[in-house]
């Protein structure tokens, strides 16, 4: 039997990072983050447990990459479905309501990703994250800045302060709330995007005129 390709042993390592990746978001939205460990992540995953320490440092490097993955594809998907559309503020609206769509259907994930950029180990730099970065470029581009470097970090520091708004403990504030005040802070009409379901008793927040 011939030796495998250079190719395909990286496409295999891909293959077998992005399994690891997927079961981790599985395992900790079913069960929470103290009570998945590496090991069931590898288990899930079909992976030796020895490829785990080698893709990733430790549990919470590997579930920050997991959750920037999830976001990234999320956020694509927002972005490219039909009818694709090249205006700046759709892609905007549709850049937030991807990732505040997230916060509220991932509670438990999102909470313990967040925590973890809290952590002594801080911010993972990762492929996943630089993904996801450069399609929050893209959209703070496409939006009509000039200054993407500058404009970029203050979106993220906006969607991650409405992520924590969302998912603190006692006093959480509705999704539809945060959308409203992104909204207005970005100039967005509330019919961009995907507009939360008006609640039963009554039309939904708006944006200040």
């Amino acid at each position: 039997m011939s030796p495998r390709s250079a190719s395909v042993n990286e496409e295999l390592r891909r293959r077998s990072r992005e399994r690891l990746l997927q079961a981790a978001v599985e395992l900790v939205s079913e069960r929470g983050y103290d009570a998945t460990t590496l090991g069931d992540i590898a288990d899930r995953a079909g992976s030796a447990r020895g490829l785990v320490s080698y893709y990733f440092p430790g549990k919470r490097q590997l579930l920050q990459s997991a959750v920037h993955r999830l976001m990234h594809r999320t956020l694509e998907e927002a972005l490219e479905r039909e009818p694709r559309s090249e205006d700046g503020r759709e892609r905007m609206a549709r850049a937030i309501d991807a990732i505040l769509g997230l916060t509220r259907d991932q509670p438990v994930l999102m909470r313990q990703h967040m925590a973890g950029l809290l952590h002594a180990e801080g911010f993972v730099q990762c492929p996943e994250q630089r993904r996801l970065s450069e399609l929050l470029g893209e959209t703070v581009a496409a939006y009509g800045s000039t200054q993407v470097t500058a404009d970029y970090p203050m979106l993220r520091a906006l969607l991650m302060g409405a992520v924590y708004a969302a998912l603190v403990p006692g006093v959480p504030m509705q999704v539809p709330v945060l959308r409203a005040e992104l909204f207005k802070r970005y100039r967005l009409e509330w019919e961009l995007g995907v507009p939360p379901r008006p609640p039963a008793n009554g039309g939904a927040p708006r944006p200040a005129e």
